[in-house]
């Protein structure tokens, strides 16, 4: 293992995408990460496209993990995770609060082996308070937190975002969390627990409208494609049906666009001569710039606005994203091997290190692809113990159905 983090073993027993989402940063950057999941698989593998009956979706976010089948239903592999938590330096979970200390592996009983353990706790409403108890989902965070209100346009319901944004970002901020919290135990020798909840990583988002409400009274409120506060900042139609992007908010950009307009006389204009004049006149603003995109194509209005070096783009679809030559250039994209499908292109790992950068190893595979060797090599368990928990059906291995024995008596790794 390569990377930050190399050294460093996570447990991970989250579902989904929150939980399984924190295990892949740390394991995109050097850290080793034995995933539990159910013997039916993790929830994220029905989500997303299929390939032959292969999750994509779980390439991706199951990538560079070892995996391993246990059924925290039974005592006996509630007892193995505790052996496991044990050999490791952080546990990953998003169980509803309560649900570890009622199966005996809460942080209290795992910290007992290890006193240094650091767990990080994704949950809808975090680990206190009165809500704590109640199912959590991104969704229900953004509609709680407040996010959900500000998204869509006025006319119309709250729209979300297509993409498990909120459920992503309490997974960077447990990262983070588990991280500073590495870095603590390194000076003090005590770890410690991260409290990550879904409502409060959306919330955090809303820093703009928090003082504005106090101070204020001001409720935002759905502003469609546009930025309130920054003008112009929005969407703008092309002739030919299309939209470009336009963030020309500040005094200097905007100057550049108007030019580009051929209308240098707007930034003179009193409605729009300074930044908070423009966002008391984003209406008249808007439809100015909007006229003036209307006149021409995409293709012939994106590279005019290049030229002056005025922020924009198209709205790439996927295809566009496979084809464009900054992608390819800083390899963005990045094709992890698959046993089954060759190799499958994913996200590469996020942020850029000069150093010590992440590394995608290989995808995400098969339910209980690990889970022999996890146990024999990290939970010390020997031969007779292995065979009890897959005969109960408290542990799975992929290999359990076709051949045991050979598995079993091969070397240790």
């Amino acid at each position: 293992m390569s990377g930050p983090l190399a050294g460093y073993r996570v447990l991970e027993l989250g579902s989904t995408v929150a939980g399984p989402f924190c295990g892949r940063l740390l394991a995109d950057f050097g850290a080793e990460v034995i995933k539990v999941e159910p013997p039916e698989g993790d929830p994220v593998r029905t989500m997303g496209k299929h390939v032959d009956g292969r999750s994509l979706y779980a390439a991706s976010i199951l990538r560079n993990k070892q995996l391993v089948s246990l059924d925290l239903r039974k005592p006996e592999a509630r007892s193995v995770v505790r052996k496991l938590a044990a050999q490791c330096d952080v546990v990953v979970e998003n169980f509803r609060p309560g649900t570890l200390e009622k199966w005996g592996i809460g942080y209290e009983q795992m910290r007992e082996d290890n006193p240094g353990l650091v767990m990080v706790r994704i949950s809808g409403f975090g680990q206190t308070g009165p809500y704590s108890e109640r199912p959590g989902y991104g969704f229900l965070g953004d509609a709680i937190g407040g996010m959900l209100h500000i998204n869509g346009y006025p006319d119309r319901p709250p729209v979300r975002a297509a993409v498990p944004v909120t459920d992503m970002v309490t997974a960077l901020y447990g990262a983070f969390g588990a991280v500073m919290a590495l870095l603590s135990r390194s000076k003090t020798g005590q770890g410690q627990i991260v409290d990550a909840s879904l409502y409060e990583s959306s919330f955090s988002l809303m820093e703009a409208h928090v003082p504005a409400y106090e101070k204020l009274g001001h409720i935002a409120m759905r502003a469609g494609s546009s930025l309130p506060g920054s003008t112009p900042n929005n969407l703008y139609p092309t002739a030919d049906g299309g939209f470009i992007a336009l963030a020309a908010s500040s005094d200097a950009v905007f100057k550049r666009l108007v030019v580009v307009m051929g209308q240098p006389e707007l930034s003179d204009d009193p409605r729009f001569v300074g930044a908070i004049d423009r966002v008391q006149h984003q209406v008249a603003l808007d439809a100015i710039i909007s006229e003036w995109t209307g006149g021409f194509a995409l293709d012939e209005l994106e590279p005019m606005l290049h030229a002056r070096d005025v922020p924009a783009s198209r709205v790439f679809t996927m295809a566009d994203i496979f084809q464009d030559p900054h992608f390819a250039a800083r390899g963005t994209i990045t094709h992890a091997p698959d046993p089954v499908l060759g190799s499958v292109a994913m996200p590469a790992p996020a942020p850029r290190l000069s150093i010590t950068p992440g590394e995608v190893r290989h995808a995400g595979g098969d339910v209980g692809a690990n889970t022999i060797d996890v146990l024999r090599t990290i939970g010390r368990l020997n031969e007779d113990e292995i065979l009890a928990l897959l005969d109960s059906g408290a542990a799975f291995d992929l290999t359990h159905a076709r051949s045991l024995k050979p598995r079993l008596t091969e070397s240790p790794l």
